[in-house]
This record gives structure tokens, C-alpha cells and sequence, in this order.
């Protein structure tokens, strides 16, 4: 009887411990408000300085908005309102209500902002660039850079810039598509309908330009320039070559038990995390002890450890 008891007492903290997680998660986090307004204002300075004055074009919602406030007398800034927060609300359920709630700030930053500049501000950005004039290259690798660099602090930071991306999340897998799969084609018939409706095709390819460098600064600002290595690797020796592992670099390695489908004998795999420019000395040090050692390697995105105190 007393074992029973021991056994039940043990539940209620680990649900209350879950309950407070939960709620931590769901907690809007000054921090990362902070981070959202910097990448709100950032996307505006590209968009509104470099794109809107020569006529580029962003992608997604953000895109769209661009071209609807030059057909229309409406603007760029309440299209942006307009067109991303239903998106946002609409895709509510699936994505989380904190994140709804970071992507409407980011959004409404970059709407403010883009207006002041716009607007308010004394910048004439009316007929060319104030940084870089008609220059459409300079404009678009420097436009896709800095609002890439907004984009990403905007993921970085728990939100999104774009609707497009909700939109994406919520209907690509019904359509077989991948998320990334799914943004291009609705970017693919943004630029051109941009191109029919502008009867040229020089401004749309110009924005493709753009859509490159914001993707590639994106990747950047959500992964990182030194991305994590994974190396998985099959050996003779694992536990020698996991030392060697652990003392050369010092870092973790783990071991796992796994069975060669060929020779249906058992194996030890060791998953190792290093840097890209540690697996030449790495693999050699593998070789060094086993030759005939098998070493894959990949790429990975985000490494999270408890620092040891």
C-alpha cells in the first residue's frame, strides 16, 4: 500500500510542472517584442528605400501589397494591414496564438514604419532610391537583403512578415506540396502578373533578383553563417573513436545501437555535432583509427544544449 501511495504522489507535480510550462510557452516575451519591432522597421527601410521607389517588387503578401498600392489609390502601408492580419488570424489555430499575436506586431511595425517613410518622414522616395537612384541591381540585391534580414529576425523572434507563409503551412501538404513549394508558385504568378499588368518583364525578372538575396539573408539570419555539421558514423571501435571524438573536440558524441540491412549484423552508430570546419579533422581522425569507418555528414539548422554551470 505504501509503494501505491509513493506512486500517486508523484503525479500532481508533474502535472502542475506541465501546466506552468504550457503557460510559459503561451507567455508574450518582452524580449522577443523587441526583436519583432527591430525586424518591422528594418523591413520597411528596404522595402520603402530601395524596392517601392523604383518599382521592384517584394515576395508574398508583402509583393502583392506593393503592386495593388500602385493600381489603386489606396497604400502600400494599409494594404500590408489589410491583406496579412486575416491571414494571420485565419491561420490562428494551427500556428498558435503567440505567434498570431508576434506576426500582427511585426506586421504593424512594418506597416507604421513604412508609412512614416512614406508619408511622413522629409525622405523623397518617390522616383529612385536615396541610397542607391535608379540602379535596379543595387535596388534589388539590397532591397532583398535588408527586408530578408527583417524577414528573418521576424522568425528569429517567434513571428512571420508574411501571410503567405500561414497560408503555405495550411494548405501545401492538402495540395502535395511543400511549404517552400508553395510560396514559389504563388511568386511565380505574382511576377507574372505583375509583368502583364505592367507590360514589361524587366521589373518582375528584377524582382526575382530580389527574391534570391532575401531568401539567401533569410537562411542567414535564421541559421546562421557557421551552420552545424551531424556526422553519423559507422565503425569497428565506436567507443575508441568516440573518446577520440570527445577529447579532440570536447563535446558529446552518442552512441547507438543499430543492424546493417546487407549483413544483418549488429552495429554501434556514433551522432556527432561539430562545426564545418572541424570535419576534415574529424574524418581523418576516424580514418586514423578505423580506415574502413562509414561517415555520413549533413547539414543541421539549430543546435540546443544546457550549458554545464
Amino acid at each position: 500500500m505504501t509503494e501505491n501511495h509513493n506512486e500517486k504522489s508523484l503525479i500532481p507535480p508533474l502535472e502542475i510542472n506541465l501546466e506552468q510550462a504550457l503557460k510559459n510557452l503561451d507567455r508574450v516575451n518582452p524580449k522577443n517584442l523587441l526583436g519583432l519591432l527591430a525586424a518591422g522597421i528594418v523591413n520597411a527601410f528596404g522595402v520603402t528605400v530601395f524596392l517601392q521607389p523604383v518599382k521592384l517588387y517584394d515576395s508574398g503578401v508583402s509583393g502583392t501589397s506593393m503592386l495593388l498600392g500602385q493600381l489603386t489609390p489606396l497604400s502600400l502601408s494599409l494594404f500590408l494591414v489589410l491583406l496579412n492580419i486575416p491571414l494571420f488570424l485565419f491561420g490562428m489555430k494551427k500556428q498558435g496564438k503567440l505567434f498570431t499575436i508576434y506576426s500582427v506586431f511585426a506586421v504593424a511595425v512594418y506597416s507604421t514604419v513604412a508609412w512614416l517613410i512614406t508619408d511622413v518622414l522629409p525622405v523623397d522616395v518617390q522616383f529612385a532610391s536615396p541610397l542607391a537612384g535608379r540602379d535596379l541591381l543595387l535596388c534589388a540585391l539590397f532591397g532583398g537583403m535588408i527586408s530578408g534580414t527583417g524577414s528573418g529576425l521576424a522568425i528569429r523572434f517567434g513571428g512571420a512578415m508574411d501571410g503567405m507563409d500561414v497560408l503555405a503551412s495550411i494548405f501545401a501538404k492538402d495540395l502535395g506540396l511543400t511549404v517552400g513549394s508553395f510560396t514559389m508558385i504563388y511568386n511565380v504568378i505574382l511576377y507574372i502578373t505583375i509583368g502583364c499588368v505592367m507590360q514589361s518583364w524587366i521589373l518582375p525578372l528584377y524582382s526575382i533578383v530580389t527574391y534570391m538575396a532575401a531568401m539567401k539573408t533569410v537562411d542567414f539570419i535564421t541559421e546562421g553563417i557557421d551552420r552545424s555539421k551531424s556526422a553519423m558514423i559507422v565503425t569497428e571501435h565506436p567507443k575508441e573513436v568516440a573518446a577520440a571524438l570527445m577529447t579532440a573536440f570536447g563535446v558529446g558524441a552518442t552512441l547507438m545501437d543499430v543492424r546493417g540491412a546487407y549483413s544483418n549484423e549488429p552495429k554501434t552508430m556514433i551522432y556527432f555535432v561539430t562545426n564545418r570546419f572541424q570535419i576534415p579533422k574529424m574524418r581523418n581522425l576516424v580514418r586514423k583509427i578505423d580506415p574502413m569507418a562509414y561517415i555520413a555528414v549533413s547539414d543541421v539548422a539549430d543546435v540546443f544544449r544546457k550549458r554545464a554551470k
